[in-house]
């Protein structure tokens, strides 16, 4: 498999989201960056905003507006493509967000985002985890948000040990991640009140020792398999449609944290943490379409 790197340098990358014109955007979470930056395949850069806080998972809409989970902020985002913030959304009506992670689309219009559960401050020492971290009080969740209000319509699952990628499936339900456990969640979100948590695949290799390793961002292929990095273990692991693990796609960094298929030809765009690149592997598929409502917000 052909691999190459769309660019190099980058302070933490995350987010990847792919451009019609073959540029991307990622968000930058190292102390000496936290922001949104548009990159070009010719190697030119632009930062879109500093967000001071800890930029994290990125969705764009049909008005071209950016949707950011801000982790530091405990926030999400919505900034105009100069910058200029559109809204601000802390909290889901009863309690303030903890650690917003990743976010997208649905068919619906609305906005799909995962909360890890708990604040950086209280898991993490410095930029490591904290000792014990995996005995802390985690409650992930997954949120369902009307964008076009800022409000938060319902809570559909709770309780995730780290929750972490999100994306929906051919199939048209929702799926997000469970870094702790390797696991890969299906939702069925469309005409049910309260949707049911199945486990649909599990993406971790055996392994021994305490380093962390887990799932990350992911994205769907239009071959009907879902591509998902996985933090630590050096790979996208790629789920068939049963769940099953189909192939393990190598990369030259460690840590991997999120992935995006280019918008025309088949490669997919993966943010690597450890040394700071987006690497490019050409792969048989393309992406499955993304959903990009017109939501009408205006600075």
């Amino acid at each position: 498999m052909a691999q190459r790197f769309f660019a190099t340098g980058l302070g933490a990358p995350e987010g990847p989201v792919c451009l019609p014109d073959g540029s991307m955007y990622v968000t930058e979470m190292s102390p000496a960056t936290l922001q949104v930056t548009r990159l070009f395949p010719g190697g030119e850069r632009r930062v879109i905003k500093r967000t001071g806080g800890r930029p994290n998972g990125l969705a764009v809409d049909g008005d071209g507006n950016l949707w950011i989970a801000e982790a530091g902020l405990r926030a999400v985002l919505c900034i105009d493509v100069e910058g200029r913030e559109l809204m601000r959304i802390t909290h889901d009506g009863e309690q303030p967000f903890r650690l917003p992670n990743d976010l997208c689309f649905g068919r619906d219009g609305h906005l799909y985002l995962t909360d890890s559960g708990m604040a950086a401050e209280e898991f993490l020492d410095g930029q490591n985890f904290a000792r014990d971290y995996r005995k802390l009080p985690w409650d992930g969740r997954v949120y369902e948000i009307d964008p076009a209000r800022g409000e938060v319509l319902r809570i559909l699952d709770r309780g995730i040990l780290f929750a972490n990628g999100i994306a929906f499936g051919p199939d048209d339900a929702l799926y997000a991640n469970a870094s702790f456990t390797g696991e890969v969640y299906r939702y069925d979100v469309f005409g049910v009140a309260n949707p049911r948590r199945e486990v649909f695949g599990n993406v971790l290799q055996p392994f021994e020792g305490d380093d962390f390793r887990g799932p990350d961002g992911m994205c769907w292929g239009d071959d009907g398999r879902l591509y998902c990095t996985v933090y630590g273990q050096r790979n996208v692991t790629v789920l068939d449609r049963d769940g099953s693990v189909a192939e393990r796609l190598p990369l030259e960094g460690e840590n991997p944290t999120n992935c995006a298929f280019a918008l025309s030809g088949k490669a997919l765009l993966v943010t690597e943490v450890e040394r700071g690149r987006v690497e490019q592997l050409d792969t048989p598929a393309g992406g499955l379409p993304l959903y990009y409502p017109k939501l009408g917000l205006r600075a």
